[in-house]
């Protein structure tokens, strides 16, 4: 088969159709199960806040020694990325993401028997190596089935892990630790078993749920298969005629470093507000960690599923992802700023409204940025390198956090520090526009907007 020579835009009004009924059956079949998957990701990663003073006060650990356990596992997860995520290409993702999430599950629920600081330490490094490449695997993934003009919407729709799973999360993590004392375990050792056993059993489904490409399905018929063969090659051959086409070329592109470092400032920002998000909040409403905080704790992520979702199908139509995620950014970190430095919990709580829906919803925009010139095994290797580089933010965040609270004498000093970094990630977004990535960068994105709008177009036609 020829590969197009041009980005795929619909030949007709017909071709457009039938791509967005074959992308709008792509969003119904896969994107539920892989936002569950997420939900359960996120839990493993985020359920140590929750878990962190009862932890804290049945084995002893300090603030300091807590904080290195809490960034620990990002350092697993960077070392095992890159690695991971190749074999995810090689072997394809129903059997490696069944691995990544059985045994995840169960290095997360060992971690009811982490007693003393040293099995703390090892378990959060076996969990980051056990979920390396689980993100970026599924980044990467939603390349086999989504188009450019679709991909931050398809991105987005899986975003809404984050915030889902402290929706949901929230109050069933709080409801966990209230069960303290049962079968001779404490509420943080069962929020650990429970929400681990979860995680495998998911894992096992996914083997006999996902499907590894579009050729490989009976759900879609051959006309919405061919749709989406010719759309996604188009936006392969595109992104391999101006960006690396091997691994090792994309591990040592300067782009992709850039959007590591990128990447980096974000993710500070989200782990240093996640992991001390319920006794942030406990601090505001002047009580203990719960069910009544897990309740409040979800307010900010039902704003940012609303933002998640609007934002990135506007960023699709208008093709104007790089501002929109300069602004999240920028709000994001005002938000975290205003929330260290609110007195009065309902200004708090408002402002961490504007922080959760600023960095969740800026990320899916972020990710449109590499998968427009990585394809293949390089877009395998150099997403999985972005977000193992840049997910070294969690490993910093907790100590950035403490270090600047010890320095400053102030509760308030750690969250202006990962405000600082949110701004300063919008501010490095919008270096892209110069230099040499000027023309790449701005060419895409008009082609990006061009497909949208014609698919836009095509839906209108078909209603009318």
């Amino acid at each position: 088969m020829s590969v197009p020579t041009t980005p795929a835009t619909p030949a007709s009004s017909g071709d457009a159709i039938t791509l967005e009924r074959a992308i709008g059956r792509v969003m119904r079949r896969l994107l539920p199960f892989l936002l569950l998957m997420y939900v359960l990701a996120f839990l493993d990663r985020a359920n140590i806040g929750f878990a962190q003073k009862a932890l804290q006060h049945d084995t002893g650990l300090s603030d300091v020694a807590f904080a290195f356990g809490a960034g620990v596992f990002f350092i697993g997860y960077a070392l095992f990325e890159v690695p991971s995520n190749l074999l995810l290409h090689r072997v394809g993702a129903r059997i490696w993401m069944c691995r990544i999430m059985v045994t995840w599950g169960l290095v997360s629920g060992a971690m009811a028997f982490a007693h003393t600081s040293t099995a703390f330490y090892v378990l959060r490094f076996l969990l980051g190596i056990a979920e390396a490449g689980f993100f970026p695997g599924i980044i990467y993934y939603l390349t086999h089935w989504f188009p450019q003009s679709a991909r931050a919407r398809a991105v987005g729709v899986f975003y809404f892990g984050a915030p889902l799973a402290f929706i949901f999360g929230s109050p069933l993590s709080g409801l966990l630790l209230e069960l303290n004392g049962t079968g001779g375990f404490a509420g943080w050792q069962w929020l650990f078993v429970v929400e681990g056993a979860l995680a495998s059993f998911v894992g096992v489904w996914a083997f006999f749920y996902l499907d590894n490409r579009p050729a490989d399905v009976a759900w879609l018929d051959e006309n919405e298969r061919a749709a989406l063969r010719v759309a996604i090659a188009g936006d392969d051959h595109a992104a391999a005629s101006h960006g690396p086409r091997h691994v090792g070329a994309a591990l040592v592109d300067r782009r992709v470093l850039a959007l590591s470092a990128i990447y980096l400032l974000i993710q500070m920002a989200v782990y240093g507000v996640i992991f001390y998000l319920p006794q942030q909040v406990a601090a505001l409403l002047g009580t203990k960690v719960g069910l009544r905080v897990g309740l409040v704790t979800a307010l900010p992520w039902l704003c940012a599923v609303a933002v998640t979702w609007w934002v990135p199908r506007r960023a699709d139509r208008a093709g104007g992802h790089r501002g929109w995620a300069m602004l999240l950014l920028a709000l994001a970190g005002c938000g975290i700023a205003v929330s260290g430095l609110a007195h009065q919990p309902v200004v708090g709580l408002v402002a961490l409204c504007f922080a959760a829906s600023g960095f969740i919803a800026a990320q899916p925009l972020f990710w449109t940025l590499p998968t427009r010139y990585l394809t293949g095994a390089a877009a395998a290797g150099g997403i999985a390198l972005i977000n193992s580089l840049g997910g070294l933010g969690g490993f910093f965040a907790p100590s950035l956090r403490t270090w600047a609270e010890h320095a400053f004498q102030s509760s308030s000093a750690g969250l202006i520090a990962l405000a600082a970094a949110s701004v300063l990630a919008a501010l490095a977004i919008g270096t892209l526009r110069t230099g040499e990535a000027t023309e790449t960068y701005e060419s895409i994105e008009s082609s990006a907007g061009t497909t949208a709008g014609s698919t836009a177009q095509a839906k209108r036609s078909s209603s009318t």
